[in-house]
């Protein structure tokens, strides 16, 4: 019995060395998951409730594959928010999404929300109007802005009193943004990564083309332009439907709290990756802690194996005097 047990620990000392954080290329940024703002299948617990998430409205919830906002049919609305606060200064959040529908026409697109407000149903795209703190609308739907592709993807920073413009598309509120050609019904999983340094940079990153290809949305540098998200904001996501429709579904989500080290506290531009289409990330070789396990356990495995074959051959020795 000792042998498979030590199977098991060295197994154990292997998952114990591998590590839970990165760093970004170049730079002295290190990053720890936040599991209160992270959503993984089977995203329930055993009471069928989320420990760290609320969610109201049409949104649906399978376990082993999706959270759906809104189904494809008409005039849905779902979200689901954080229960506690986003407080970090440095963070990164990556959510995978699918936006599909049966139709050749669809909308109306879904939304990424950090605000002061939570667990609100309303008009923009499923959210409360006259927000206090950042949207980022994924709008597969276009109303009235020539000119303009969709899928379009854009942030508004809302100050708490600012309407947004509905019949514009936001063209009024609009903080920055891009097209997005193929972002739905895509052939590879789709991907937003919004990476933010306090009163320094707010990044937005898409993958919708091939895997592991990061195409740059848009990239904000303060003072130049208003990015101080509230200090105390829910993370959230809401979809709608009108006559049209598609189904909105979140995958997953990973929050992530970045922070520096070797004298760098993680709040300049430099944070982020250099290659927005490409993100390119060295993990850290195995912690102290995980590498002294696997030492230690290694160290015992091989007493135990010495102390096997010196019982045989006692044992040996002792049957072969009679």
């Amino acid at each position: 019995m000792l042998l498979p047990r030590l199977s098991s620990l060295l197994c154990l000392a292997g998952l114990a060395s591998v590590p839970v954080a990165s760093a970004y290329d170049g730079d002295d940024i290190k990053s720890i998951p936040l599991r209160t703002h992270s959503l993984q299948p089977p995203y329930l617990d055993s009471d069928f409730q989320s420990r760290w998430f609320d969610f109201g409205g049409d949104t649906i919830i399978r376990a082993d594959q999706y959270i759906r906002l809104t189904s494809d049919r008409p005039s849905q609305q779902g979200w689901i928010f954080s229960r506690v606060p986003l407080t970090a200064t440095n963070w990164e959040i990556e959510v995978e999404f699918k936006i599909e529908g049966s139709g050749n026409l669809h909308g109306d697109g879904f939304a990424m929300w950090l605000t002061k407000q939570r667990a609100t149903q309303g008009p923009v795209f499923g959210s409360t109007d006259n927000f206090d703190g950042l949207g980022i609308f994924f709008d597969t739907y276009k109303n009235n802005r020539p000119g303009t592709s969709f899928p379009y993807v854009m942030a508004m920073m809302g100050d708490g009193q600012t309407t947004y413009d509905q019949a514009h598309d936001g063209k009024a509120n609009e903080l920055a943004g891009c097209s997005a050609r193929g972002l739905r019904s895509a052939s590879v999983p789709t991907k937003a990564r919004l990476t933010y340094f306090q009163d320094k940079s707010l990044t937005l990153d898409l993958q919708y083309k091939s895997e592991e290809s990061w195409i740059n949305c848009f990239e904000l540098t303060a003072p130049e332009t208003n990015i101080a998200i509230p200090s105390v904001a829910y993370l959230g996501f809401s979809a709608e439907t009108g006559e049209l429709s598609d189904s909105h579904d979140i995958i997953s989500v990973k929050a992530q709290n970045l922070y520096g080290t070797g004298g760098s506290n993680g709040g300049s531009g430099k944070g982020r990756p250099k290659d927005s289409s490409r993100v390119k990330r060295r993990k850290q070789k195995g912690g102290s802690w995980g590498w002294f396990l696997f030492k230690a356990v290694l160290l015992i495995a091989v007493f135990a194996a010495a102390y096997i074959g010196w019982t045989a051959y006692r044992t040996k020795t002792r049957y072969s005097r009679f």
